[in-house]
């Protein structure tokens, strides 16, 4: 499965790329998703998905999967360019916390900064997915229709 940048920009009012992200939207806060914007749609979009990864977490699986999944969402029609903060709608698929929908960023103490993905990814194809959806899986059925990507970046600590 491979992944490139496309020329969509996704932007948040609550941090600015490779800015920290708010105690608000944390784990140690309100937990609640921030609010997201994407500009730049590639033609012949027709549905979006959106995914918070942190890579920096210490986790690899035995299937060779490796970070911390906080947010999974798709089923978003091709009509919406934003998403407003604590969104519920939509699909959300499973975070590894082990539940649907959003769960902010909650590093391990003295782990020093990590970084947090908000992908958006456009897809030329609405696929209706079920519900529950892993990261991992959901990549899995999209990958073939996604055409045009791009991610906004946040740091979070915790001492």
């Amino acid at each position: 499965m491979g992944f490139a940048l496309s020329s969509m920009q996704v932007t948040s009012p609550a941090f600015r790329h490779g800015g920290e992200i708010p105690v608000r939207h944390t784990g140690e806060g309100e937990d609640v998703s921030p609010e997201l914007s994407w500009s730049g749609i590639p033609e012949g979009t027709r549905s979006f998905a959106v995914i918070c990864h942190d890579p920096d977490a210490p986790l690899v699986t035995d299937r060779g999967t490796y970070g911390f999944v906080h947010w999974v969402l798709y089923n978003i029609p091709a009509s919406v360019n934003s998403l407003a903060e604590g969104v519920r709608d939509y699909t959300a698929g499973m975070n590894d916390f082990g539940r649907p929908g959003y769960g902010g960023p909650m590093p391990p103490n003295d782990h020093g900064a990590h970084h947090y993905y908000f992908w958006v990814l456009a897809l030329s194809e609405n696929l209706e997915l079920d519900s529950g959806l892993t990261m991992w899986e959901m990549l899995e059925r999209i990958e073939p229709q996604i055409i045009g990507m791009n991610r906004l970046v946040g740091t979070y600590e915790r001492p």
